[in-house]
């Protein structure tokens, strides 16, 4: 969730935010991030900690690989993998998906991430929404975390659109709170002073954007309307 909103919480309902990470092929759970993770020294903690979704869990083995299946060092970003004894056998009845899936006794969870300093999981983003722009590879969700701490923003949703020169470029579509008023040129800057340029292209802007019935921005129905006239769709 985002972090300024995860503070809010904090500041509302005190130590009591319970953090999982998992998916129903590894029922044990594949990270948790506890009430008192939530503060360090008695105080909130960092933004770095609080953007993690928690320490990998007891019960299921935790590894970050790359796109070969190559486990990656700490700090790394690649693809979340677990296996253990309660991680699924497979999909019942659907051989090619499970060998697409469990490869070398791992679950692949199609979800990006990287271990911090301290062992807490980070989930950078889902495999399929990885941005690749000029052969850099870059997390929507890291962007989205940045863009929403402007205090005219109340959701953003970023996406990879078409773009010639670079293959892919980024792209934020903003949700504006009533009444408040925020430029591209805004956006673009607080995205180049926390993160690297690469992330904080001027490829357009938008003040809406497609809405799930929980209020989540719909990522695929954007991205989907910007590649209508496409020949390739990555």
């Amino acid at each position: 969730m985002s972090v300024g909103k995860l503070k809010q919480a904090l500041k509302v309902f005190g130590p009591v935010m319970f953090q999982g990470y998992g998916q129903t092929e590894a029922p044990g759970g594949i990270a948790v991030l506890r009430p008192g993770d939530h503060f360090e020294n008695g105080e909130v903690a960092s933004d770095n900690r609080l953007s993690a979704c928690g320490l990998p869990s007891p019960f299921n083995t935790l590894a970050i690989m790359d796109f070969d299946g190559n486990a990656l060092a700490q700090g790394q970003s690649g693809e979340i993998c677990v296996r253990g004894d309660i991680v699924m056998k497979g999909y019942y009845k659907q051989p090619d998906k499970t060998a697409e899936t469990i490869r070398n006794g791992w679950l692949h969870t199609g979800d990006i991430g990287h271990l911090d300093h301290q062992g807490f999981l980070h989930i950078t983003d889902r495999q399929r929404d990885v941005i690749i722009t000029g052969g850099f590879n870059v997390y929507p969700s890291e962007i989205e975390q940045v863009i929403w701490t402007h205090p005219a923003v109340v959701d953003c949703a970023v996406v990879g659109v078409p773009d010639d020169k670079w293959g892919e470029a980024v792209k934020a579509v903003v949700e504006v709170k009533p009444n408040a008023q925020v430029t591209a040129e805004e956006i673009i800057a607080l995205c180049k002073e926390k993160l690297f340029s690469q992330s904080a292209q001027e490829r357009g802007f938008s003040e809406q954007f497609a809405q799930k019935p929980s209020g989540q921005g719909d990522q695929k129905v954007l991205r989907d309307s910007y590649w209508q006239e496409a020949n390739r769709h990555i």
